[in-house]
């Protein structure tokens, strides 16, 4: 994960071993570590629009490995982190379109 670009594809596997692809969206720095935004690209999420968050570890061999946010405290802070990077993004945009 650390050298991908934003909108770059990855591939999970589930539990049953069934590979998804999803695209990344976005990686949020909190303090409590990093997260990646990913948006599932299977069929039957493509019309949901609905980003996946999970938290980027190192596991034993230094690999960068993704997991579920278990704590729903956590998960809102990162939520509303990345809504506001949204905002942000937007409110540049509007700017940009004013100064044409």
């Amino acid at each position: 994960m650390g050298d991908e670009k934003e909108n770059s594809v990855l591939t999970l596997l589930d539990e049953e071993g069934k590979e998804h692809d999803f695209e990344v969206l976005d990686i949020v720095e909190l303090d409590e570590g990093r997260y990646a935004v990913l948006l599932p690209r299977d069929e039957e999420y493509a019309n949901t629009n609905e980003a996946i968050i999970m938290k980027i570890s190192v596991d034993e061999n230094g690999d960068e490995v993704l997991f579920d946010i278990e704590d729903d405290e956590e998960w809102e802070k990162v939520a509303d982190a990345y809504d506001e990077l949204l905002e942000e993004d937007d409110d540049c945009e509007e700017d940009d379109e004013d100064e044409e």
